[in-house]
């Protein structure tokens, strides 16, 4: 079996390299990409991208295509060799190869998961199955949440958001298994159906337990008003945001009083947690109400939505049946996809998932071009100088709390690349007999990890995130970001460093800008140079500043995007101003580069149209309506598109190099062209 699988992973690597190899070929040229058809004015975002989403539907198994999925496409199939060669080595026992390997070759061996079906984890619903009253429901919750999963509520340890030396533990609302509680009470069409779907399919996994078919709907119809009464006593996704508001700390007797049902001590014990002083309890009026849900509901209700909850957690590491209903319903009915991933892909990124820090070791090595962290930080440090300029220049804001936003600023660090130092994985224990119980290993290791860091030193080294990871963050807690390496890739640039035009705008804006705007935006505002959530404004300054994010949210409430649905602005406001942050601080910094300087172009393009064609490169992404009617309901972030021509909309210089006039539906008056940063 062993040599059937790797003959197979040999001829799927051999395809993915020639298909990473024709897609660099698609995306060679920003100019290649733009649709003349469009008019530039009216939807800048298709005009800079059209051309390739004609020539690139989206693929069956995938929600959208795009920017991330052919960058992210280029690193899957990095990852993959590494699998590979992982899986097909006979690596000593304990090694990081050999857990890469064993992972790996247990998802991979498809025969035997569909073989066990539901065996793996069969002493898991046994253990549920048993339960007799609330206490047991409790117990159940912390297993669950320490395998893969947060029923009942969110809890976690990080950093204490008044006290960013301590380490603190948080409760927060939570234990809905749609995206958001909008889709419990939403009327329109969609939304309804949505919910009949989610019946359907609840039935059709209590028929999995054993269910007859009256008694499992019955049992879905009981979980569906289960939830809804979670999601009626849950705050608003945009009233979750505000870190003032979901900061409530308690000691842990009253946390214990104010919710005597729900036995924490049942609950801390099993995730090993002793000497509790306080924690952080989000959103009090939910756990309020979950308690006294805990003994109103019955309680076989409650142990069919244990099942569920670990099932649905579960369902990609096991047997074929089990993985296609829940990818019936998460991701056809909830994102438009009609197709699941081949295996291989499915499993490079559960590997990936779980074992990222070892493969990251090796992915630096072996795939980093030479010279990106140092790249990355020219890029970063020009920003910033960029940013300190910005506010300096702010007409808005006075002297005294300039000083303490630059301040901020020059004490935001940059974590670039890859970690200086690795997480210890040496005591997770992996092997090649079961990829359910590798996974569960491999979550549980990772929840101990975080456990583990209460009652201990903040270690403000720590990466979260891996050098392939395409993405970034602000740490409000650290007063940092972190770019990991492989943003350096631009698609059509796989094997060279692209101009300055294209880094600027994809690196520098819609990366290092956006990430820094965060740590200025309506709630990173709030968060001293230290990362203690801390006051420093004056209050004329911060009345002045309110009054902006409300124009942000008007310009975003008005964008409708999908059937009859409008972009929340409230929710979606912390991105905006990043993205909007982004874009202009990233343009000011380029405009201090050689290629700027000497006007020199590139394929017929100035540089401001290279530019302003690369940010709209940065997000080019067709997105189906299905997955933009999920995010606009529950996703801090906007549509894709709107992440484009949003900001775009407030720049006069994007105006004066696209000769965007009155009359284009881009264009909006100077006197709601929005400046903050």
């Amino acid at each position: 079996m062993k040599n059937s699988i790797l003959f197979l992973l040999i001829t799927v690597i051999s395809y993915v390299s020639c298909s990473s190899e024709k897609h660099s070929q698609f995306s060679d040229a920003l100019i290649k990409h733009i649709d003349s058809t469009v008019i530039v004015g009216n939807d800048f975002f298709l005009y800079a991208n059209g051309k390739w989403f004609k020539e690139n539907p989206i693929p069956a198994n995938e929600a959208s295509n795009g920017t991330f999925q052919l960058i992210r496409d280029t690193i899957k199939a990095q990852i993959l060799k590494i699998c590979i060669s992982s899986a097909g080595s006979d690596a000593e026992n304990g090694t990081n190869e050999q857990k890469i390997g064993d992972f790996f070759f247990s998802g991979m061996d498809s025969i035997t998961l569909n073989k066990n079906g539901l065996v793996d984890i069969k002493d898991k619903f046994s253990q549920i199955d048993k339960i007799y009253d609330v206490n047991g429901i409790v117990k159940a919750a912390a297993n669950i949440q320490s395998i893969l999963g947060s029923p009942l509520f969110l809890f976690w340890v990080q950093q204490d958001l008044r006290l960013s030396n301590k380490n603190a533990i948080y409760v927060f609302q939570g234990g809905l298994n749609l995206p958001d509680r909008r889709y419990y009470f939403d009327k329109d069409l969609r939304a309804m159906e949505t919910r009949e779907k989610f019946i359907k399919h609840l039935t059709k996994v209590f028929e999995f337990f054993g269910y007859d078919q009256d008694n499992a709907y019955k049992a879905a119809e009981n979980q569906l008003k289960l939830e809804t009464k979670l999601a009626r006593i849950s705050r608003k996704s945009e009233d979750t945001r505000d870190p003032l508001k979901n900061y409530n700390k308690k000691s842990y007797k009253q946390l214990i009083d104010l919710t005597p049902n729900l036995n924490w001590n049942e609950f801390t014990e099993n995730l090993d947690l002793r000497n509790i002083d306080t924690v952080i309890i989000c959103q009090p009026e939910f756990l309020i109400g979950l308690d006294g849900y805990l003994k109103s509901i019955p309680i076989n209700d409650w142990k069919n939505y244990m099942k569920y909850h670990l099932l649905k957690n579960l369902s990609q590491a096991l047997d074929d049946r089990t993985y296609l209903e829940f990818f019936d319903f998460y991701e056809r009915t909830l994102n438009g996809i009609n197709e699941p991933k081949p295996r291989w892909k499915r499993v490079v990124e559960q590997t990936n998932d779980m074992l990222g820090e070892l493969i990251g070791q090796v992915y630096v090595n072996d795939y980093l071009p030479e010279g990106t962290k140092e790249k990355l930080k020219e890029i970063g440090n020009a920003i910033k100088e960029s940013y300190a300029q910005r506010i300096k220049n702010l007409d808005w804001m006075s002297e005294p709390t300039k000083a303490k936003a630059l301040d901020k600023l020059s004490r935001i660090s940059m974590k670039v690349g890859y970690p200086d130092k690795w997480k210890d994985m040496s005591s997770l224990k992996i092997n090649r007999s079961s990829y359910v119980n590798n996974i569960m290993n491999a979550n549980k290791w990772a929840f101990n990890y975080m456990v583990s860091k209460y009652g201990n030193p903040v270690d403000r080294s720590e990466w979260f995130m891996e050098p392939q990871t395409y993405n970034a963050y602000y740490n409000v807690s650290n007063n940092e970001i972190c770019v990991p390496g492989c943003n350096i890739i631009v698609p059509g640039y796989e094997r060279q460093m692209a101009d300055d035009a294209l880094l600027y705008s994809i690196i520098g804006g819609s990366t290092f800008g956006h990430e820094i705007t965060h740590g200025f935006d309506d709630q990173g505002c709030k968060f001293d140079a230290s990362g203690n959530l801390q006051n420093w404004w004056s209050p004329l300054d911060s009345v002045k500043f309110y009054e902006k994010t409300k124009d942000i949210i008007k310009q975003f409430d008005d964008y409708v995007v999908v059937d009859s649905l409008h972009i929340n602005g409230k929710l979606t406001q912390g991105e905006n101003i990043a993205d909007l942050g982004g874009l202009m601080i990233g343009y000011d910094a380029f405009t201090k580069t050689k290629q700027f300087k000497d006007n020199e172009k590139i394929g017929g393009l100035s540089p401001n149209q290279r530019f302003f064609l690369g940010y709209a490169l940065a997000w080019m992404t067709n997105q189906r309506p299905e997955q933009v009617s999920t995010q606009v309901r529950s996703d801090v972030h906007s549509p894709i598109k709107y992440r484009v021509i949003g900001p775009l909309s407030n720049m006069p210089e994007f105006y004066e190099t696209f000769d965007v006039k009155e009359g284009n539906a881009m264009w909006r008056p100077d006197s709601l062209r929005i400046r903050i940063w």
